[in-house]
């Protein structure tokens, strides 16, 4: 059974979270059941209700703790989705003057309600952008989207690498990166890599910041010593 009409909100937010599944390969290709009730909200008995139906209507390739992957329908309505998402953060920090930690949550619910045409027009207004605030990659035809980078909490002592990433699901972690400068293009040097104490010690410019395991793990960067 393929899907004849307009993909729901609930549809499109289910093919969203399976799309960014895909573009962190270091932590799986595919999310786990706990993984998309986490992220959405809902309880797991409702996630394998969902992706039941998902795969029913032709969206995804999907059988019971097996993987969870997308059919070229899904992955092209998700593709469209993140899209739309990711323009909105993006002109509503370049143009309204949001703080990146702010702007999620305004788009989620802006990306169901917002016209082609508009996220059209913010798209030339800004210049089709390559990625978002966060470092995370624009779908577009124009230009290929950026390789993620390697989590920070994996670089080791003395790599000196830039930031290309920090994932936007946690507010709090945006607003310490964010005092801290440590956002996509910054310079940073790991004085001493993440250790058995879950802690990790970088240097930016001339001052030195302590980073949980758990900010280290928001965050993807590329090495500078080649």
């Amino acid at each position: 059974m393929n899907v004849t009409s307009e993909p729901t909100r609930v549809t499109e937010d289910y093919l969203a979270v399976i799309w960014k599944a895909s573009e962190w390969p270091d932590d799986g290709h595919t999310p786990a059941t706990s993984a998309i009730a986490a992220a959405l909200g809902v309880s797991l008995s409702t996630v394998s209700a969902q992706l039941k139906r998902l795969a029913a209507e032709g969206l995804i390739d999907y059988r019971p703790y097996g993987a969870i992957t997308l059919t070229d329908e899904g992955e092209r309505v998700a593709r469209e989705v993140v899209r739309r998402h990711r323009i909105l953060e993006t002109f509503l920090v370049e143009h309204m003057g949001l703080a990146w930690d702010e702007v999620h949550e305004e788009a989620d619910k802006l990306e169901h309600a917002t016209s082609d045409r508009i996220i059209a027009r913010m798209d030339d207004m800004l210049g089709h952008p390559e990625v978002d605030p966060h470092g995370d990659p624009i779908p577009c035809d124009i230009h290929d989207a950026p390789s993620p980078g390697i989590p920070l909490a994996r670089c080791g002592n003395g790599e000196r690498v830039v930031i290309s990433r920090v994932s936007d699901e946690n507010p709090d972690i945006l607003r310490y990166c964010a005092k801290r400068a440590l956002s996509p293009g910054a310079h940073i040097t790991i004085l001493e890599k993440l250790n058995s104490t879950g802690l990790m010690s970088v240097e930016i410019g001339n001052e030195q910041v302590e980073l949980s395991a758990q900010i280290a793990g928001a965050i993807r960067a590329k090495t500078l010593n080649d």
